[in-house]
């Protein structure tokens, strides 16, 4: 019995001091890329569309106060913050018109890319408005894509990121399941709900290999989804929306502080 709770108490004590260094080492990570300044980069899911209270001065970009990168910079204070992610951004737009803001000062840099380039909108349009077998037709061409062209559009990308800003730590986020199976839920069909899915986990391995080929950190968010995906009874994530068709399948405020911000923490 002595001997068990001996055990109980050493194996409490060295958890707590593992989970204090840890928050120690991820303090002092977030310390030294916000000396060096902070760029978000990347497409709808990093400015914040369906997160509401957008800066009006993004226009069509809809970039929101309630979006994980301005809610990183408001809690860590960087150097300075520099948020040109845009909705509606593929790969080609982020080399094209986002990097301006790099220098081989920067500390941090975010970026979600990749699904806009797969064709996320037009998927998701299908399977809403379409058949089942048109809709898995869709997600399959989507797939091919994902596997033969997107590695080499996130490689222009991550090289682009990695010239101008050098000495940065690049934290690589990317994409949420989007429905929760084996529940009664009105909408698409189960199928439909796990092919999408599928696709999600496709994506984000592409992404996390492309990511760790060029050393970024890669921040799943995944993890923090599960429960919180549309068909849930808590949901992160907009299901259609169609009185503002654009925040559908987007994730709400809640998703943004909730799944993607604790991500970024832990990863920058």
């Amino acid at each position: 019995m002595r001997r068990s709770r001996l055990s109980v108490l050493l194996g409490s004590l060295l958890l707590a001091v593992a989970t204090a260094l840890t928050g120690a080492a991820t303090a002092q990570a977030s310390q030294q890329a916000a000396a060096g300044g902070y760029v978000a980069l990347g497409d709808s899911y990093s400015s914040g569309v369906g997160a509401g209270s957008y800066i009006g001065s993004s226009g069509d970009c809809k970039r929101s106060t309630k979006a994980h990168p301005y809610l990183w910079a408001a809690a860590n204070s960087p150097s300075s913050f520099d948020f040109t992610a845009c909705s509606g951004a593929r790969t080609n737009d982020v080399v094209s018109g986002q990097l301006g803001p790099l220098s081989a000062t920067t500390g941090l840099v975010s970026i979600s890319v990749g699904g806009n380039d797969a064709g996320f909108a037009d998927v998701m349009t299908t399977c809403v408005l379409q058949s089942e077998s048109t809709c898995l037709s869709r997600i399959a061409t989507a797939r091919a894509y994902v596997e033969s062209t997107l590695p080499g559009r996130l490689d222009s990308v991550y090289s682009a990121i990695r010239t101008r800003a050098p000495n940065a730590h690049v934290v690589v986020l990317g994409y949420p399941r989007f429905y929760q199976l084996g529940t009664s839920c009105i909408g698409l069909s189960e199928a439909k709900r796990k092919a999408i899915n599928d696709a999600a986990d496709l994506l984000a391995t592409t992404i996390a290999q492309r990511a760790r080929a060029h050393a970024f950190t890669f921040g799943d968010v995944r993890a923090p989804f599960t429960g919180h995906e549309i068909c849930s009874a808590n949901s992160w994530l907009h299901s259609v929306n169609w009185l503002n068709i654009g925040e559908s399948y987007h994730p709400k405020a809640a998703g943004q502080s909730g799944g993607y911000l604790p991500v970024l923490n832990s990863a920058a």
